[in-house]
């Protein structure tokens, strides 16, 4: 299905991300994180922004992310995902762009981190930061909903199913992947699918994955309510 930005499409997201209960995650001992999930022109229809992270980055060097980063002192979720859009992106919005949020997403690596849809007219300006950004790309929204994506895999470290969101000819995993695929879900959907249970993959540079599937369709771990 083909997104056409414009306001009809921002009106239908901000109405589904209003209706939406978001879950916050009050666990203590966790640092707090935001990200943005940028939705962008792109020709004549609706993309979402994903950067490649610099290579020269001590952590997730060259991986897919989402804009995003920690939360400043005294910083809301909204305020440190519009700074980072600024920061890494070189992309300037006002809070009048934040649609909504979804559900908070607790990482293995001690973070919690609160997904910032923004609309984002104008990307004209828009660069990466090459400290922390190597390159920009913008994703159409019907990559989303691609009916041979998301693939949730097993792995001997967790009994939760670990998604895989294809995207073009590459892929993304949890956090980003969860994140994306509750978008795709409430947003673009209008379902009330959570994600919090679904798993990151274990990286130990040592031992090589034991992936296995354990299906193909999306319903087969979708928890609602």
């Amino acid at each position: 299905m083909t997104h056409i930005f414009d306001e009809a499409l921002r009106e239908k997201i901000a109405s589904r991300l209003s209706d939406f209960e978001r879950k916050a995650h009050e666990g203590s001992g966790l640092k707090r994180a935001a990200v943005a999930i940028a939705i962008a022109p792109h020709d004549e229809g609706a993309s979402f922004l994903l950067t490649r992270r610099a290579p020269r980055l001590n952590a997730h060097a060259g991986q897919w992310a989402l804009p995003g980063g920690r939360l400043d002192a005294g910083e809301t979720a909204t305020e440190a995902a519009i700074r980072e859009l600024k920061e890494e992106i070189s992309l300037s919005v006002g809070k009048e762009a934040v649609l909504g949020a979804l559900d908070d997403y607790p990482t293995r690596s001690g973070y919690v981190i609160t997904p910032v849809v923004v609309w984002a007219k104008n990307t004209g300006a828009m660069k990466p930061n090459p400290g922390e950004v190597e390159s920009i790309h913008r994703f159409h929204l019907s990559e989303l909903e691609r009916p041979d994506s998301p693939v949730f895999l097993t792995i001997p470290e967790s009994e939760r199913p670990v998604i895989r969101l294809l995207l073009g000819e590459s892929h993304v995993h949890a956090p980003t992947a969860a994140m994306l695929y509750q978008f795709r879900e409430v947003a673009l959907g209008g379902r009330a699918t959570r994600v919090a249970h679904l798993e990151q993959p274990e990286v130990n540079p040592l031992r090589p994955r034991a992936w296995r599937h354990c299906g193909r369709r999306a319903s087969s771990h979708t928890q609602s309510g």
